[in-house]
């Protein structure tokens, strides 16, 4: 793996290639398949504009061989700030296509912020918006480069119909080059041959921000793994649609099953900026879709603001509540309001992933977190003192599988505190298991780092 990452040890290895976990696929290679299998389906829907997969996976080949050409080699890093456009699933693939690694970031974050991901990752290069939401991520990118080393290539999105006040290709005092994300295009040439044990991107761990970020590396094999099983646990297929009203770059939207799950299956991808209720409810009903996640905030505010939109949301079968518990007085208005199931999921970008089932009583879905995603999930909780405390009493959440990572990149000293010495996951997580075997997440600990 990269430097500065923590391998799976051998023996885990070897189980999860044995029972068919791990099948040494990269995302980008899947991508042609998909594209081959289902080239004039609709992949994509953004606004007005509609990408099949033979399209999009096109427009991946070229992007690849325009980043090659513009000097992004395989093993680079490269911070990608984008909002849910499809130039956010197009960059992301055609970095994977060249090897180099994205590293997701937030569209609403900062130079303080950006900033030491450039550090710690090294970074070569940017990809974010020229401008958005009146903030002037150019800016920002310059002031980065010009304080260390690494970042030297600047990729600035526009929006359709509009121009960069920065212009065309353009280099600054600090000998970095700025490039209109437009123009980032060229022949396709011969693919780089790739492993599905290196690292496909980098994800950045929730609630850590400022000088020192932490980055969750996820190799090609277990998110693969990861987006399979979310599918299947799911039931999606090449008739769904789903919508990403969160963040693309989150982990529940990009694979839980999400973006990558919904294309892997043949189905369509709805790319939504953001997730107030008078413009989702709308792309709902105008695009038939069967699945969406979103926040226990975001479903409260899409319930009440329903009888205001008047949108039609017959075509909802499941709405994935992420990111927190939903209370069970709003759960239990999504079945008569929306005509659809909710599933309660709890996850997390360094894993694992707990979720209700389709089939599961509704007393389950209203009052649980579900099970883990993987029947080679080991799960435990324990005390303070890291014993195993019986069903129905709450303790920490520790887990490990074959799609949670075994460390952070380049954070040995934190890997210490956060794992342990037998490659459990210390999740800070809060929780307790039902007679039935399900996991209800109850808070976090107070006490970590």
């Amino acid at each position: 793996m990269l430097d500065g990452c923590t391998p799976w040890p051998e023996e885990f290895v070897d189980r999860y290639w044995a029972v068919g976990h791990w099948r040494g696929n990269t995302l980008d290679n899947l991508l042609r398949g998909w594209a081959l299998e289902h080239g004039p389906r609709t992949a994509l829907v953004h606004g007005g504009t509609r990408l099949t997969y033979a399209n999009l996976n096109r427009r991946v080949d070229r992007t690849a061989a325009g980043f090659r050409l513009r000097g992004i080699r395989p093993g680079q890093r490269v911070v990608v700030q984008l909002p849910n456009v499809p130039e956010f699933v197009v960059t992301v693939f055609a970095l994977m296509r060249v090897g180099a690694i994205p590293v997701f970031c937030p569209v609403s974050h900062r130079a303080s912020e950006v900033s030491p991901l450039v550090r710690i990752t090294q970074a070569v290069g940017y990809v974010g918006p020229s401008t958005y939401r009146g903030f002037d991520h150019t800016a920002m990118a310059a002031e980065i480069a010009a304080e260390g080393p690494f970042l030297r290539r600047v990729f600035t999105y526009e929006a359709p119909g509009t121009a960069s006040p920065y212009g065309g290709m353009t280099a600054d005092a600090s000998s970095c080059h700025y490039f209109p994300l437009s123009a980032i295009d060229a022949p396709p040439d011969r693919a780089v041959a790739q492993r599905a044990d290196e690292v496909a991107f980098f994800l950045l761990a929730e609630g850590v921000t400022g000088a020192e970020p932490r980055l969750v590396p996820r190799t090609h094999n277990d998110y693969v793994y990861q987006v399979r099983a979310a599918a299947d646990e799911v039931s999606l297929t090449g008739d769904d649609v789903y919508l990403a009203a969160l963040p693309a770059e989150s982990h529940f939207a990009f694979g839980c099953p999400g973006i990558v799950g919904t294309l892997s299956v043949g189905g369509t991808v709805v790319l939504a900026e953001n997730a107030e209720p008078a413009l989702c409810l709308p792309v709902i009903e105008e695009e038939q879709v069967t699945v969406t996640s979103v926040t226990p905030s975001d479903a409260r505010r899409w319930l009440d603001g329903l009888p205001t939109v008047r949108a039609d949301l017959s075509s909802l079968r499941l709405v994935q509540i992420v990111g927190g518990s939903l209370p069970r007085t709003t759960a239990e208005r999504i079945g008569p309001e929306w005509g659809c199931r909710p599933q309660q999921v709890f996850g997390m970008p360094e894993g694992p992933l707990v979720l209700t089932r389709p089939t599961d009583p509704d007393e389950t879905v209203l009052t649980t977190h579900g099970r883990p995603l993987s029947p080679d999930d080991e799960i435990r909780l324990v005390d303070a003192d890291g014993g195993n405390v019986p069903d129905g009493e709450p303790g920490e959440l520790l887990a490990r599988g074959p799609y949670i990572p075994r460390g952070y990149y380049r954070a040995s000293d934190h890997d210490a505190r956060a794992y342990t010495a037998d490659g459990f996951f210390r999740t800070g997580a809060l929780a307790r298991r039902t007679p039935d075997g399900d996991l209800v997440v109850t808070g976090r600990r107070t006490d970590t780092a």
